[in-house]
C-alpha cells in the first residue's frame, strides 16, 4: 500500500506543466514547475522542512521548542505544517502588505501572527524582520529560522528542486526563470543544474522598488532603489546571504501592474491558478525574450522552465478581485457594469420617496454624503433630487424643506444598460442631467454619477 506516514512526505515531486496559450509567440518550449501542488501550496514547503531538519541536527531546535520566523506568508506554512507534525509552536511576524488569506491561512494551522509595517527600514525595532530577532531573544528554547541568510534554504533546493527539474526534462532544459526573494530557490536550483550543464541560462525575475537588480548588475547596495511595492512574495530591500550572484545570468524587473494582469491571464487562459510571483515570472520572460538583447532570444530548440511558488488562493481580494484591481489601475474601466464593481461591495443605492419631505432628503444627502438620490416609487424611478435643484430653492423659501418630494423633483435619470461604455456615460451625465441608473443582472438599480466616472478616468 501507498500510504505517507504523515503530510510532510508529500512535499516535492510537483508537476511541470506545458503553457499552451500566453507563450505561444515564443518559439521555445515553456512549461511551468507547478510548485502549488506542495501541501502547503507553495514551493516554501521545501526549505521550511530542510530548515528545521538542519536545526534539529545541529541541536538548535530542540523538543517542544518554538519556532520563529518573519515570512510573507509561504514559508509560514510550511514551518507550520512542519511544526503541527514534529510539536512544535510557531510565532510569525509578517508585514501589513500581505493578503489577509496568508495570516488566516497560518493563524488556522495554529500559529500566533504578529502583522509590523511594510514602509520601514530592515534594521528598524518595528520591521518584521526586527521583531522576529528580539522574540527570538527573549522566548527561551526557541528558534529563529532565519529564511534569508539560512543556507539550508537554498539547499533544500539544490537538493530537490534542481534534481527534479533535471530528471523530469532529461537533461534538456536550456533556461530557469524564477523570481527573487530569498535567493533561496534561484539561487540552489542553480547552482544544482549549472553543475550539470554550466550552459543553462538563470534569468531571476525582480520587482521595480528592490534593491535586487541594481546589485546584480553593479555590486551596489543602493538604497536610493527601495521603495514601497505591491508584488508579493519576492524582491529586496537588502541582499540575503542565500545568494550566490554568479549562477544567475540576468535579472530583470517587472511592474506591480504587470505581475498581476499576467497572473489572472495564467488562470483564465492556462487553468493555472497561482500567486503573483508566478505572474511575474512569465511577465518577465516575455520581457526578456521580446527585448533588445538578440543573445537572450529564444529558438525553438529552447526549453524554458519557470518556477510557479504559490496558489492563487492567498491572493483572492487581491489580484483576484476586480475591485482591488480597479482601484491601483491595474484593470481599465470599460463600461457602467466596470463601474460598479470597482465600488465598496457594500455599496447600495439611496432613494427616496415622492411622499417624503425635502428635510428628509436633505438629511439622507448629509448622512451618505451624496449630490443626487433618485425618487422611486413601487412602479419604479419616477424622478430625481440633485443638491444643485435644492439649494436656491431652499433658501429663497423657508417652508420649502417641508414640501412633498414629488412637487418639486427633476425628471427622473436615464436608465442604462449595465454594460453600456464609459464614452456613453460621458454624454448622458453633463450639467441638466448629473447621473444616470443601471440594473445589474439580478435586477437590482445603481447609481453612476460624474464623481464615479471621474474616479475610474483618473484611476
Amino acid at each position: 500500500m501507498d500510504i505517507k506516514n504523515n503530510i510532510l512526505e508529500t512535499i516535492g515531486n510537483t508537476p511541470l506543466i506545458k503553457l499552451n496559450k500566453i507563450t505561444r509567440h515564443l518559439p521555445a518550449t515553456v512549461v511551468a514547475k507547478v510548485d502549488y501542488f506542495n501541501p502547503g501550496n507553495s514551493i516554501k514547503d521545501r526549505m521550511a522542512v530542510k530548515m528545521i531538519e538542519v536545526a534539529e541536527k545541529e541541536g538548535k531546535l530542540k523538543p517542544g521548542g518554538t519556532i520563529i520566523e518573519c515570512t510573507s506568508g509561504n514559508t509560514g506554512m510550511g514551518l507550520a505544517l512542519a511544526a503541527c507534525v514534529k510539536g512544535y509552536k510557531c510565532i510569525f511576524t509578517t508585514t501589513d502588505k500581505q493578503s489577509k488569506e496568508k495570516v488566516d491561512i497560518l493563524k488556522a494551522v495554529g500559529a500566533e501572527v504578529i502583522v509590523c509595517p511594510t514602509n520601514v527600514e530592515p534594521d528598524d525595532p518595528r520591521s518584521y524582520y526586527s521583531v522576529a530577532r528580539r522574540l527570538a531573544k527573549e522566548i527561551p528554547n526557541s528558534f529563529h529560522c532565519n529564511q534569508y541568510d539560512n543556507l539550508a534554504n537554498r539547499l533544500a533546493h539544490y537538493e530537490t528542486t534542481g534534481p527534479e527539474i533535471w530528471k523530469q526534462t532529461d537533461g534538456k532544459i536550456t533556461h530557469l526563470v524564477c523570481t527573487a526573494g530569498t535567493g533561496g530557490t534561484v539561487t540552489g536550483t542553480a547552482m544544482f543544474l549549472k553543475e550539470k550543464n554550466p550552459n543553462i541560462k538563470i534569468w531571476a525575475i525582480d520587482v521595480y522598488g528592490s534593491l535586487l537588480t541594481k546589485y546584480f548588475r553593479t555590486g551596489e547596495v543602493d538604497m536610493n532603489e527601495v521603495h514601497p511595492y505591491i508584488s508579493e512574495g519576492f524582491g529586496e530591500d537588502f541582499v540575503p546571504e542565500n545568494y550566490n550572484m554568479s549562477v544567475i545570468d540576468h535579472f530583470e524587473q517587472v511592474t506591480d501592474r504587470d505581475g498581476a494582469i499576467m497572473a489572472r491571464r495564467l488562470a483564465k487562459d492556462e487553468g493555472i491558478f497561482c500567486g503573483y510571483s508566478a505572474g511575474s515570472c512569465i511577465q518577465g520572460l516575455v520581457q526578456i525574450a521580446s527585448g533588445a538583447d538578440p543573445k537572450k532570444h529564444l529558438t525553438k530548440d529552447d526549453l524554458v522552465v519557470c518556477i510557479f511558488h504559490d496558489h492563487g488562493s492567498r491572493y483572492v481580494a487581491k489580484i483576484y478581485n476586480d475591485q482591488w484591481m480597479m482601484e491601483r489601475g491595474f484593470m481599465d474601466v470599460k463600461t457602467c457594469k466596470d463601474i460598479v464593481n470597482s465600488r465598496n461591495a457594500k455599496h447600495k443605492l439611496v432613494s427616496i420617496d415622492p411622499g417624503n419631505t425635502v428635510a428628509e432628503t436633505v438629511a439622507l444627502m448629509r448622512k451618505y454624503d451624496i449630490e443626487h438620490i433618485p425618487v422611486i416609487n413601487e412602479s419604479g424611478p419616477v424622478g430625481a433630487i440633485s443638491e444643485s435643484g435644492l439649494f436656491q430653492k431652499i433658501f429663497s423659501n423657508p417652508d420649502f424643506k417641508n414640501a412633498l418630494i414629488e412637487t418639486v423633483m427633476e425628471p427622473a435619470f436615464p436608465i442604462v444598460d449595465f454594460n453600456t461604455p464609459i464614452e456613453k456615460l460621458r454624454t448622458l451625465i453633463n450639467k441638466d442631467n448629473g447621473a444616470v441608473l443601471s440594473k445589474d443582472e439580478l435586477g437590482n438599480l445603481h447609481i453612476v454619477t460624474k464623481y464615479d466616472i471621474l474616479q475610474a478616468l483618473g484611476n
